[in-house]
């Protein structure tokens, strides 16, 4: 049990409250216990004993000091593609059967392993359009295909706690 607790998801902002990352529980106590973090709401009364004492299991914490980080980006990966497009063909907008990665523009008429062109697409629809653009294959997508941000990839995919629904800008539930 207590192995599990020590590996929930904790969401970690920066000091001016900005959803930085998701870390374990262990990282988030580690962090508390050295005095770089404070903790803004608990896990639902969870609590983490030692011999002699019981801590509430953090669920959101706060850095003290500000850190400047880079631009997160997620990685573009086929499961990450799959994620964005919801498991859904880009064309018909089925999501039954197995999915595959189309590239919209085919690579051998310049088309480039990016965001804007790689969409999910349903077995059939891909072999439909084979090496040919949408157009040529007399198929629309259903949507333009974009890079997700780092919060709106978090709001949709990560399995997210109610207390972390006004960190992420989010409405409550």
């Amino acid at each position: 049990m207590a192995s599990s607790l020590i590996n929930r998801n904790v969401l970690m902002l920066n000091q001016n409250y900005e959803p930085l990352t998701i870390c374990s529980a262990r990282r988030a106590i580690v962090l508390l216990f050295s005095g770089k973090a404070e903790m803004i709401e608990t896990a639902d009364g969870l609590k983490l004993r030692t011999v002699d004492n019981a801590f509430a299991l953090p669920s959101v914490v706060r850095l003290w000091q500000y850190k400047k980080v880079p631009f997160k980006r997620i990685m573009l990966s086929r499961k990450n593609i799959l994620l964005r497009d919801g498991h859904a063909c880009q064309y018909c907008g089925t999501s039954k059967g197995p999915m595959t990665v189309d590239h919209v523009i085919p690579k051998h008429l310049g088309g480039k392993d990016t965001w804007t062109n790689l969409v999910c697409a349903c077995a059939k629809c891909n072999n439909r359009k084979g090496d040919l653009t949408p157009e040529q294959a007399g198929m629309k997508l259903r949507k333009r295909p974009v890079r997700p941000s780092y919060i709106t990839f978090i709001q949709r995919h990560v399995k997210i706690s109610d207390r972390w629904r006004p960190y992420l800008f989010m409405d409550p539930v």
